[in-house]
């Protein structure tokens, strides 16, 4: 593989770091040659690090054109990659004439990049922000950077995310924490607390509000200190900030360090204030030295920091906060080495240099995979479903239809119908389309091969008569435009209609090719409404595929909360539904008859947050034991996590049951429709009750018979096993439909 990069000359900072790494260690791989358009520092730092590097000069572009297309084909490049706003308008004027794929690195934002100098941003950032949508890939360098390129139009397919590798092997400190602290002036000794910032002292960098969130933390806390590696503009103001607020010997202004690791080596606890980040080293080399972190939640910092689990985030400015998370470190040793290590395995996962280098090369490997598919034909998926509303079940559904599309054609465009299409591309990395925009996704089904409807239980008209003509409109509408139609491991009615009935019936008759179908009761329902033409495969629901987070996140998770990770709980899961009021009180007792017979904490975990707390309240108003009410549980992954958690399960919502039972946690049931007590019987569960029968002697039997199945992994994980292996038939039909 060979490779081209286009770079400017004269960066530095992080986007320097950057390139200077990647490429000195993606030579001892692929073919890669650096062309800057100045000779400089950058230049001759990147020779002495053995990366080939050639300069072309000068402001004559024409001939800077013509030297480097020359160049390209006689070289035999295969890609070319750009960097900076001299980088990607030299890779806009070579994409058409050499005919190679163009992808650019974009390090930062490129609006904010000439602030202060509008003759520039008139004309090198007008001629970048043209050149960066003339080009055929873009790669992020943090999730935040991808998330902004996607918020501007950027096609979700076509966009790439890498962060800032770092080497992770260790690196012992030339001096010990005391002689380091020492060697700097700060008085600081075994029993001190040390905050530690390594950045330049700029306005954007915001260490005024580090000053003032480390006094007021130091009031409570005499223990700390706050050690400061840098210098810059503000350092003069900073000092005096300092003295106006009594902390000028606990403060120590180190100055500019070079010994980075005695620095992160001598500190207990790494800091980033900044106004704006894409995503900062210091982080990572806190992360390689085991340190709890406290940052301003800005650009890319939150993919890596997640709050209570592997850090602790405030809103930029905010000193209250930061304040707050400094006294609670200062306090709580096992506190910080708790999140000091859960974000050192978090980093080195996902962050080390190691992982960048793989994600580059996979990068190119998927470009010139891409480049050699065909473009004159038909392409892509267009799902469907009930998304972009909140519900963690239907996005789960959604993440798992997407983990498995991407797993049959890893370069398969991937459209999705969602009433928040803005949030559904940024989450899932995919086009989206609002649901009810009828032209745009006509179109785009003019494009596709294949139309799913997506999971859940969208053939039903007991919510909506109109939701289900809308999708049947759907399934119509792909089929006579030329797409081939699956339903995508769905449960089927109830629909009571008889117009419904026999409309639902014409239109799955005549228009959809597959249905997989996640409960048996689905396929008795299709054999009344007489549907026989389409293949019927039973499957089962896409989300058992899903996994939990890590055991080290859900302890975070937990702890977030106020949670012990050690305790034992059982979860409710109830929702808000005709006669749930008049029994709001049986699930408050059953919940109070957990506590005191078997020592489990009652907590709320909601599905569909906007409806499930408001009832979880309702029923927490009337019982006695200690409990929690969680106000949402976050991604797919830490709500699978939180469950397993959970020593049994009680739910009224279907996928509570499903991610519980994906992690061999007893379940009881509470019927509202049929599609719980079809799930359950389905792998071979027998504790639940409708919700119009439910008592609380019943609903604390049931409780009694799961509590007895506590740890009898051998009857829970059966049938679980089972609907992983049907599970298989969703993406094995769909595999079928795209002819993979």
């Amino acid at each position: 593989m060979k490779v081209i990069h286009l770079i400017s000359g004269g960066d530095s900072g992080g986007a320097k770091t950057h390139v200077h790494s990647l490429l000195q260690n993606l030579s001892r791989t692929i073919d890669v040659t650096m062309v800057c358009f100045m000779e400089g520092p950058f230049a001759q730092e990147a020779r002495e690090l053995g990366i080939p590097t050639q300069v072309l000069p000068g402001r004559n572009l024409l001939h800077t054109y013509r030297t480097l297309k020359r160049m390209i084909r006689e070289g035999g490049y295969q890609i070319i990659h750009c960097h900076g706003a001299r980088g990607n308008m030299m890779g806009a004027l070579l994409r058409r004439s050499t005919g190679l794929p163009v992808v650019t690195t974009v390090h930062s934002d490129w609006k904010l990049d000439y602030l202060g100098r509008p003759l520039s941003r008139l004309t090198y950032g007008t001629i970048n922000a043209r050149a960066l949508r003339r080009l055929d890939y873009r790669i992020g360098v943090s999730d935040a950077m991808t998330d902004l390129l996607i918020s501007r139009g950027f096609d979700p397919d076509r966009i790439f995310t890498i962060y800032n590798g770092l080497d992770f092997t260790p690196r012992p400190a030339a001096l010990s924490r005391a002689d380091y602290l020492r060697s700097v002036g700060l008085d600081a000794d075994g029993e001190s607390v040390v905050v530690g910032i390594a950045a330049r002292l700029n306005p954007v960098k915001d260490i005024a509000t580090l000053v003032r969130g480390f006094a007021k933390a130091w009031t409570d806390h005499p223990n700390l200190r706050l050690l400061i590696a840098g210098d810059g503009e503000e350092s003069d103001r900073l000092k005096a900030l300092a003295r106006e607020l009594g902390v000028e010997r606990q403060v120590c202004f180190a100055g500019w360090v070079s010994d980075t690791d005695s620095f992160y080596n001598a500190i207990d606890v790494n800091t980033l204030t900044s106004l704006s980040e894409t995503f900062p080293y210091s982080l990572t080399e806190g992360a390689r030295a085991h340190l709890p972190t406290v940052a301003s939640r800005v650009g890319g910092v939150p993919y890596l920091i997640e709050h209570g689990v592997t850090g602790l985030l405030f809103e930029a400015g905010d000193a209250d906060a930061l304040a707050g998370h400094l006294a609670a470190l200062a306090g709580d040793a096992e506190l910080r080495r708790h999140l000091g290590e859960r974000l050192y395995e978090k980093a080195r996962a996902d962050f080390s240099l190691e992982s960048t280098l793989r994600r580059q090369l996979s990068i190119y490997e998927t470009i010139l995979r891409r480049q050699a598919r065909s473009t004159g034909r038909r392409d892509g998926a267009l799902v469907c479903g009930a998304y972009g509303r909140g519900n963690a079940g239907d996005d789960a559904i959604l993440e798992a239809i997407v983990t498995e599309l991407r797993q049959i054609d890893p370069d398969l465009p991937i459209w999705v119908l969602s009433r928040n299409p803005d949030d559904t591309r940024r989450t899932y990395r995919v086009n989206s389309i609002y649901t009810f925009a009828f032209p745009r996704f006509l179109t785009r089904m003019c494009r596709t091969r294949l139309y799913i409807n997506g999971g859940g239980s969208l053939m039903q008209d007991v919510t909506s008569h109109r939701s289900l003509w809308f999708y049947l409109f759907t399934i119509s509408a792909a089929k006579r435009l030329g797409n081939r139609v699956m339903m995508y491991g769905c449960g089927i009615g109830p629909i009571h209609t008889p117009s419904n009935r026999r409309r639902a019936a014409r239109v799955l008759q005549k228009s959809v090719d597959i249905i997989t179908l996640r409960d048996t009761h689905s396929k008795t329902e299709l054999d009344d409404m007489g549907v026989t033409a389409p293949e019927i495969l039973l499957s089962a629901d896409p989300t058992v595929i899903l996994p939990a987070a890590s055991e080290q996140v859900v302890d975070g998770l937990l702890e977030s909360q106020g949670l012990d990770p050690r305790g034992k709980y059982i979860g409710f899961t109830l929702r808000p539904w005709p006669g749930f009021e008049e029994k709001a009180a049986v699930f408050a007792a059953a919940a109070d008859y957990a506590w005191e017979k078997y020592g489990l904490t009652p907590v709320f975990l909601p599905i569909e947050r906007r409806l499930d707390v408001g009832a979880a309240r309702q029923a927490a108003r009337l019982m006695k034991a200690p409990h929690y009410i969680l106000e949402q549980t976050g991604s797919s992954e830490h709500t699978i996590g939180l469950f397993a958690r959970m020593q049994a399960v009680v739910s009224m919502r279907l996928h509570a049951l499903v991610f519980a039972a994906g992690q061999g946690v007893p379940l009881v049931g509470v019927v509202y429709d049929q599609k719980i007590s079809s799930f359950l019987s389905y792998i071979g569960q027998d504790l639940y009750t409708d919700l119009g029968r439910v008592t609380p002697a019943l609903l604390c039997a049931h409780i009694d018979a799961a509590c007895a199945r506590i740890g009898d992994t051998q009857f829970l994980s059966g049938g679980v096993d089972r609907l992983r292996q049907v599970e298989r038939r969703n993406s094995e039909a769909a595999a079928r439909l795209l002819q993979v």
